[in-house]
């Protein structure tokens, strides 16, 4: 396929294995920041074929994965009331909560809809004005200008039954996080590059400053995501800790800036539980003051006040997600992994997304 089959080339990928062979001389510790970087390194087995002293870990990277239990709860309580529609996208439905999924409220008779595109939620609220339309409006910077566009049309067109449950976070925040966490070492970072062509890279500075890591902005195919480790083994080995563009086919430094404008128009920073990690300062977005009207929480106040979440408790707290989510551990590591938890049955959201590390693992690495 022209455009992707060079990025795939088995000769290529061979000298790109061959050259960090030769240029890493010590473990380095080396974590993707993105799901669809994960799936990748797994489906093309770059794990088994780079050197042993190369040791990938998975991160948090994956937008399903990290939304909290609790706010699934909060989506479950609105859906189950009369006259509402949630509007998500599919892989969302079957994430358990504390005690149940989205796809087990539909089966009860809620009405969740699965959409393509957050403005469909708006077009289904213009279509339907007797019933109150949610957004459930989850992801990374990917998802956010999409999701703020449908809340800015819904504003300017005046549409008073739609509403935004809204769960937005943000990658640098979660490298920072990950960073100040003392219980393991992560030398380097391969960041998300399709969070980058939104954002750009300038925000990574401070990170690499800080805390004296390499951050390289990767791709998805394998030549990127060599590129990618390649450049951070080469920063690592000569004592290097800056941030540095392996995708600029795509990203630039400042990036998308009108996507910018609208995040900024629309949401502000805020406090954000992340599953499997807990609340990150500022790690999060949520509706400025100028469009809080359309703030599902606020809206359904008195539904979700009634909701006792210190009753609920997980489907089965053995499961190590949270841990997978963190790169403390493999997916293959955890007691459940292909037993009690597989994806016709998951316990935990990196079972059920198409981005999740250990649905990755379960479909390419699982014997």
């Amino acid at each position: 396929m022209k455009y992707v089959d060079e990025f795939r080339d088995a000769a290529a990928v061979r000298h790109a294995i061959d050259t960090i062979a030769g240029i890493a001389t010590r473990p380095w510790n080396i974590m993707e920041i993105c799901g669809g970087q994960t799936h990748s390194i797994m489906r093309h087995g770059l794990h088994e074929l780079l050197p042993d002293n190369i040791h990938l870990l998975h991160g948090p990277g994956c937008p399903v994965c990290v939304t909290p239990a609790e706010k699934i709860d909060q989506a479950i309580a609105i859906a189950m009331q009369e006259n509402t529609v949630l509007c998500s996208y599919g892989d969302m439905l079957r994430v358990p909560g504390n005690n149940r999924s989205l796809l087990d409220c539909k089966a009860l008779g809620a009405d969740v809809r699965v959409i393509y595109s957050p403005t469909e939620a708006v077009d289904i609220a213009l279509s339907e004005p007797e019933k109150q339309i949610i957004l459930f409006a989850i992801g990374f910077e990917t998802t956010a200008p999409g999701n703020a566009a449908a809340i800015r049309k819904a504003k300017l067109q005046q549409v008073e039954n739609f509403s935004a449950l809204v769960c937005q976070v943000t990658v640098p925040a979660a490298i920072d996080a990950l960073l100040g966490n003392n219980d393991f070492e992560i030398d380097g970072f391969l960041a998300a590059g399709h969070v980058c062509t939104i954002m750009g890279f300038h925000q990574y500075y401070h990170l690499a400053e800080k805390y004296q890591v390499p951050i390289v902005i990767t791709g998805f195919e394998p030549l990127d995501i060599l590129a990618g480790i390649e450049k951070c083994v080469l920063q690592l080995e000569s004592g290097q800790h800056s941030v540095e563009n392996a995708y600029a086919r795509y990203v630039t430094e400042q990036g998308n800036q009108p996507a910018q404008d609208l995040l900024q128009e629309v949401f502000q920073l805020d406090d954000q539980t992340w599953r499997g990690i807990g609340v990150m300062p500022n790690s999060g977005l949520s509706l400025n003051k100028s469009y809080r009207y359309f703030d599902a929480e606020q809206r359904f106040s008195t539904v979700l006040g009634d909701l006792d979440l210190s009753m609920s408790k997980p489907v089965n707290e053995a499961c190590q997600s949270g841990l997978v989510l963190q790169g403390k551990i493999k997916p293959d590591e955890c007691p459940l992994f292909g037993k009690q938890c597989r994806p016709d049955k998951p316990l935990g959201a990196t079972m059920v997304s198409s981005e999740g590390a250990c649905a990755a693992y379960y479909r390419y690495a699982a014997s």
